[in-house]
């Protein structure tokens, strides 16, 4: 599969020519639709990971394509086709096999009502909890870790890159983060990720998984 990355939450896959996007939010400016999408995961329902604008783009190129997410998504679309799943899902579209894992939203504060939240793992190899550090409950080979949020300190990402332990893992959940807390970020998820002989890297191009 070929990864490449976005602007904050946002990233996609693709295998035999045809493409995942995985949560294309108002934060993700640099996303531009391709025409070879199958489907769309929005993990939950926060605006930087879930924008009405960006899936109208996308369907608008794809109209075959469906969005896929829990209630508190597809209860929002009542114009495109949709597929509502909840944790411990299993689908498969095309060329790829999807597992839903999580049901929740990390806590921001007890203040803050906690949203839904699903995190997705693709055919076996890439996974990504969305905004949560939940376990993907199986051996993974790629890891996308959230790196900068209101809901988590670094300490926490440190702590899940090191119970994955995947071959490689690479930030994402960052456009919060300045340029130099990007390196701190960075600097302490390398470190931890070296020490579990872990590949750790910031994505610039796309790579093969």
């Amino acid at each position: 599969m070929i990864l490449t990355k976005y602007l904050h939450a946002c990233f996609t896959v693709e295998k035999d020519g045809k493409l995942i996007v995985v949560d294309p939010g108002a934060f993700s400016t640099d996303f531009i639709t391709p025409g070879n999408v199958l489907a769309v995961i929005v993990t939950h329902a926060h605006g930087d990971h879930f924008d009405h604008d960006q899936l109208e783009a996308i369907i608008d190129k794809n109209p075959d394509a469906i969005i896929i997410g829990d209630d508190s998504i597809t209860s929002k679309i009542d114009v495109f086709e949709t597929h509502t799943v909840k944790a411990g899902d299993h689908m498969v579209v095309g060329q790829f096999e999807l597992d839903f894992t999580g049901g929740e939203h990390a806590l921001i504060h007890e203040s803050i009502p906690r949203a839904t939240n699903v995190g997705v793992i693709i055919n076996e190899l890439l996974y990504y909890p969305g905004d949560s550090f939940v376990s993907p409950g199986m051996a993974i080979d790629t890891l996308a870790i959230p790196a900068g949020a209101p809901w988590m300190k670094t300490g926490e990402a440190m702590d899940f890159i090191k119970a994955v332990k995947p071959r490689f893992a690479f930030p994402t959940h960052d456009v919060l983060l300045s340029e130099s807390g990007k390196a701190i970020a960075d600097q302490m998820l390398s470190t931890i990720a070296k020490s579990n002989d872990i590949e750790y890297r910031r994505l610039e191009e796309p790579i093969e998984i």
